[in-house]
């Protein structure tokens, strides 16, 4: 049976291809796959129900016959030999000055962009630059400026600040590899709104990461957060109960430890558990 398969490209790009024969492949196997404009090499990341899930997510999820025909309609050629690995090696090692030649050019074009990345396809058919800008940027000179001295198809491609990090990899302040890079599987957009929930700071530079986003990590425990609220009353709130002096407002909330801050309007402060204020409040806190 055709199977899914997840292969890791350079800058932690993945892309799924199937795999029609019978032989099975293995974790972090190189292979020789389809692209776009003739072939590349990358290494298995994912197989069987792991790499369908993954592929599915795109797509709201799909059974593998949906996944065989709509995103992972290309294929592995054959398993990469170790001459192909070789040549990915010394693509590789040629992309460090490919990079400082591109830059040297965009300086020459007074381009307002960053080069971030150079990636040689395995055929050498394509070779593509990545780029950060602040805006949209014409750089239709340069294209030519480059495939002339290059010899090769070129493509140029702006990406985002996360995108970036995602590629270059790092350390995050935790000490471990960035999420983005070692396993999150999507960028999703992370607001102040997340922060506000959780009670964080809102100062952008104890809530953000290297790449000078909020962290990716503040998704994580949000809807906890948000779950967790929908039994307490808001901060702000006035309630009259039982236990109080008059009606009394909700200054703080503390989900763990199952309390709420209430102040009277003589000022007086006391801390109640939620379970004491619901029963104070008759059910309306």
């Amino acid at each position: 049976m055709t199977s899914v398969v997840e292969v890791r490209f350079k800058g932690n790009r993945l892309e799924y291809f199937t795999w029609p024969a019978a032989e099975p492949l293995a974790p972090d196997d190189a292979v020789i796959v389809e692209v776009e404009r003739g072939q590349d090499l990358g290494r298995v990341s994912a197989l069987g129900e792991s790499a369908l899930k993954k592929c599915g997510r795109g797509c709201h999820g799909c059974t593998l016959q949906e996944a065989v025909e709509t995103r992972a309609t290309r294929r592995i050629v054959r398993r990469a030999a170790p001459g192909d690995v070789a040549v990915a090696d010394q693509l590789r090692e040629q992309e460090h000055d490919v990079r400082r030649t591109v830059r040297e050019r965009v300086r020459e074009h007074a381009l307002p962009m960053k080069v971030t990345d150079a990636e040689w396809q395995w055929d050498r058919h394509k070779l593509t630059i990545y780029f950060t800008a602040e805006q949209r940027v014409d750089f239709r000179a340069l294209v030519r400026d480059l495939a002339g001295l290059f010899r090769t198809r070129i493509e140029l491609r702006q990406i985002g600040a996360r995108d970036e990090a995602r590629r270059l990899s790092g350390v995050g302040r935790c000490g471990r590899e960035y999420c983005s890079a070692s396993w999150l599987p999507e960028l999703r957009p992370v607001n102040l709104s997340v922060a506000k929930d959780q009670h964080l700071s809102l100062n952008p530079a104890q809530i953000s990461g290297p790449c000078g986003r909020l962290l990716c990590c503040l998704h994580y425990e949000h809807d906890f957060y948000v779950e967790s609220r929908k039994r307490f009353p808001k901060e702000g709130k006035v309630l009259r109960t039982t236990g109080g002096a008059g009606p009394e407002k909700v200054l703080a909330v503390d989900i763990f430890r199952e309390r709420v801050t209430l102040r009277n309007e003589e000022g007086a402060t006391r801390v109640v558990p939620l379970a004491q204020l619901q029963e104070e409040s008759g059910g309306r806190a």
